[in-house]
């Protein structure tokens, strides 16, 4: 990560803690026909399934403030969701506005592909914001995102299951060994029982690495296949086959792991808040309590923005949708009051309206999870390399690679990305 990016997201932190192609111009708008409207194209991952309604809600009421703009939305999911906005942007059919996660947002600002939203006229108001949010989404001193909503993971754990093996419930002082023991006892494969999902995945990994007290990168060149490294990934890999299904028995199923949690056949799940809201009628007792470490606590925070396409033709509709959405009180209402991630405003009022929903009752665990971070990693090609560190990862939880001969490819190919 450069450390320009570095610091911004680190300031970024700091801000959530307080508070509990060339670039486009406004030269190029293109007003409506007499009587028309603006048409604004949103691209999103984050609000389907569970919460296209609420940005329905808020689309409603950024329509009925600009009667001459209709917002059209268009979703995809996460995994699917970056390699059809890099095809769309390729073939010059950008949406005009879309979501950017913090980790791509460096890249997209850098390739050229994002509106400069200072020049895009309008409303230039950014008082609701933190600086230290808005200066985490600028690229050379110019704002090509906002900030929109931010989320942890934690862990979930099905209450009913821990009470019938009578196990202990999981609490904030737990270590990697006490989530192990537990996992074990409350496996139960005759009965299609896990203890314990946790994906062998790059997110995962250097989270977990975090909390083995080893670094991702230093230098310029890769640390990961660190003797904490090593001992990050058998964490994650020594799961598969004890604790948590293989990868034959998950055979490639989407939301598997959604799935087996609402089910009532998952103990624990490493996940973020974004489930909360689909979590709403299981027929069992859920909680949850931030991530078990191992030398230390380290919690994946992860942040989103709203940007525009450097080739809109509605620069400042954009730029108004987008801040629309980032920071008006409807979209940040609508968000606490449907667990859909948390918007990064400063009022702190807002943010502890969140705390008021009953369900898990221990909400606090999501701000307790922004006291100890674990930044992502970000470099220029930024999607090659999760996609190198989560295929090596997943050789050695197949079992054809020891974990020391995955972390020592994984770490060649991220420094051949690293120039």
């Amino acid at each position: 990560m450069a450390g320009s990016a570095r610091v911004a997201a680190a300031t970024l932190i700091t801000a959530l803690l307080a508070t509990a192609c060339s670039q486009g111009s406004a030269t190029r708008t293109e007003e409506p026909a007499a009587g028309g409207k603006v048409t604004l194209r949103y691209f999103t991952f984050s609000a389907a399934p569970d919460h296209v309604k609420d940005l329905d809600t808020i689309v409603a009421a950024f329509e009925k403030e600009n009667p001459t703009v209709d917002v059209q939305v268009e979703t995809a999911p996460y995994d699917q969701y970056f390699t059809k906005l890099q095809t769309s942007i390729a073939g010059q059919t950008a949406p005009d506005t879309f979501e950017l996660n913090y980790e791509n947002f460096v890249t997209y600002a850098g390739a050229g592909s994002l509106l400069d939203l200072g020049a895009a006229g309008g409303d230039t108001d950014t008082s609701g914001y933190a600086t230290e949010s808005l200066n985490a989404f600028k690229h050379d001193g110019k704002q090509f995102a906002l900030p929109a909503s931010f989320s942890t993971v934690v862990l979930l754990y099905n209450k009913d299951l821990f009470e019938k093996a009578g196990v202990p419930l999981p609490t904030a002082d737990w270590t990697w060994a006490d989530e192990q023991a537990a996992a074990e006892k409350l496996t139960d494969k005759g009965a299609k029982v896990y203890g314990d999902f946790q994906p062998v995945t790059f997110f995962e990994f250097y989270k977990a690495l975090k909390q083995a007290g080893g670094e991702f990168m230093s230098g310029g060149k890769s640390t990961f296949n660190s003797p904490q490294g090593v001992k990050a990934a058998k964490w994650l890999v020594d799961k598969v086959g004890k604790t948590m299904p293989t990868e034959a028995e998950i055979g490639g199923t989407a939301d598997f792991d959604t799935n087996l949690f609402k089910s009532g056949k998952l103990a624990m799940w490493h996940n973020g808040i974004w489930q909360f809201a689909g979590l709403k009628d299981v027929p069992f007792e859920w909680d949850v309590v931030v991530e078990p470490g191992d030398s230390q606590k380290a919690s994946a925070v992860f942040h989103n923005s709203v940007a525009a396409s450097a080739t809109t033709k509605h620069p400042r509709e954009a730029y108004a949708w987008a801040k629309f959405l980032s920071s008006s009180n409807v979209a940040a209402t609508t968000r606490i009051a449907s667990s859909w991630e948390l918007p990064p405003v400063s009022d702190q009022a807002v943010l502890q309206g969140y705390l008021k929903d009953p369900v898990p009752a221990n909400r606090q665990a999501v701000f307790d999870s922004l006291k100890s971070i674990a930044l992502p990693p970000v470099i220029a090609r930024q999607q090659e390399m999760q996609d190198a560190v989560t295929q090596e990862l997943t050789e050695a939880a197949a079992g054809r690679k020891s974990v020391e001969e995955a972390l020592t490819e994984a770490a060649s190919k991220v420094d051949a990305l690293l120039g």
